[in-house]
């Protein structure tokens, strides 16, 4: 018991603090989750989560960090989730999109290692012409996807 809480002393404040207020295993009920909303037993009125998304966001990337994510209650934000919901995207036909950069990296690598193996080729040909006199293919650095 005493390596446990020597373990959790190495953690953030913050994580200290979310686990000193809701401990592992016990925010796993509905009623108990402080990331989702809840309902008043009586009056029948919604209440806010205790922690907002970017409350869970910044708690989940740290007990990621740490290694600790799974100790957390089911969370939107927990890497589980979003990897369920990315599958799910996949699944049904719906590639991820990202930026520009990403989609077109693939191409531009392919392109990239074409034209190192044509290189010593190139070099031959640039300087048996005289080193650009009457050199046609100039190597452009746009790619063409």
């Amino acid at each position: 018991m005493a390596d446990y809480v020597s373990l959790a002393r190495l953690l953030p404040t913050r994580l200290q603090r979310f686990f000193a207020r809701f401990p592992p295993g016990t925010a796993n009920n509905v009623r108990a989750n402080p990331f989702k909303p809840t309902v008043h037993t009586v009056t029948k009125v919604w209440h806010n989560p205790i922690y907002s998304l970017r409350q869970q966001a910044e708690l989940c990337k740290m007990a990621r960090k740490y290694g600790i994510e799974e100790l957390l209650p089911p969370s939107s934000k927990s890497s589980i989730e979003r990897e369920a919901r990315r599958a799910q995207r996949e699944a049904k036909g719906l590639t991820v999109r990202g930026h520009r950069v990403e989609r077109t990296l693939k191409a531009r690598i392919e392109m990239r290692k074409e034209a190192m193996e044509k290189m010593p080729k190139m070099i031959e040909e640039w300087k048996r012409r005289g080193h650009g006199r009457g050199w046609k293919d100039w190597p452009s650095g746009k790619a063409r996807f």
